[in-house]
């Protein structure tokens, strides 16, 4: 079925980009373009994670000029290698001072998908980070490729029990089983576009909508139909329209209860709406 982006409920749906990357270059000279156009579309909200340490004041900066743009600081895996000798202490810092303006750390986690000689260095990243949201009772945005046995290992080793995002989920139920029990919401974005992504819409029509929030991982992984494109939030109303083609449930009902899930994983008002 075509996506359109055109709800079919009268009343405006509120959505929630969980994961949004509105401050890297692709999207960042024209971050009020791409925000009206967004909110056009129905997104009131939006989660900015950071991916390294340069990048963390200036989020700092934009959600006290944007406060419906909430914002998560950490290292990603793909910089781990590339961090500062004094990255964790800043990232310690800013948590202490600014703490109720930082909902989350993140992006944060591991990607074995790169080269072996970054492994060390993503491992004690993420431990590190890990102790710093439980230190400062955060939920955590995880970045994951091959390497979900790991991050389980490292939850349950240092008992995490703050919760969070798995970024970008595609598996199966008794994979989005195990991070669920410990807590995490699955980030569902553009890859359910795909018709190939069997497994994953299996995972999507079978778990409750408790288990899900939305995500564009703007201006990366780009929808059916628009690849090699830069992807936008505003691209989360098709991802919202393909999640309810999977779903029982009416759109108006998937939307309250993604709206809730991503409050609560984030620790957020729901009851604030632009």
């Amino acid at each position: 079925m075509p996506l359109t982006g055109q709800h079919t409920d009268s009343s405006r749906l509120r959505l929630f980009d969980s994961h949004c990357h509105l401050d890297l270059p692709e999207l960042a000279p024209e971050q009020t373009i791409h925000w009206r156009d967004a909110h056009q579309a129905g997104v009131e909200k939006l989660l900015i994670p950071a991916v390294e340490q340069a990048a963390w004041l200036n989020l700092l900066h934009l959600h006290q000029q944007h406060s419906y743009w909430h914002i998560a600081l950490g290292i990603h895996p793909w910089w781990a290698t590339k961090a500062a000798p004094d990255a964790l202490n800043e990232l310690d810092a800013l948590l202490a001072k600014h703490s109720p303006q930082i909902t989350a750390v993140g992006e944060i986690g591991l990607d074995f998908a790169l080269d072996a000689d970054s492994f060390d260095a993503q491992a004690m990243l993420f431990s590190q980070q890990l102790k710093l949201a439980s230190k400062y009772h955060k939920p955590v945005i995880m970045h994951h490729r091959k390497s979900q046995p790991q991050l389980l290992a490292e939850l349950k080793q240092q008992q995490f029990a703050e919760g969070g995002i798995l970024h970008a989920f595609s598996g199966s139920q008794q994979q989005a089983k195990a991070f669920i029990d410990l807590g995490f919401k699955l980030g569902i974005g553009g890859t359910i576009t795909y018709e190939r992504a069997e497994k994953t819409h299996r995972t999507v029509q079978k778990l409750p909508l408790e288990s899900f929030v939305l995500e564009t991982d703007a201006p990366s992984m780009p929808l059916a139909g628009y690849q090699g494109q830069v992807n936008t939030p505003a691209k989360l109303a098709l991802v919202f329209e393909r999640f309810c083609q999977l779903r029982p449930e009416p759109p108006q009902q998937v939307a309250q209860q993604l709206w809730r899930n991503t409050h609560e994983v984030l620790r957020l008002d729901a009851t604030q709406a632009k």
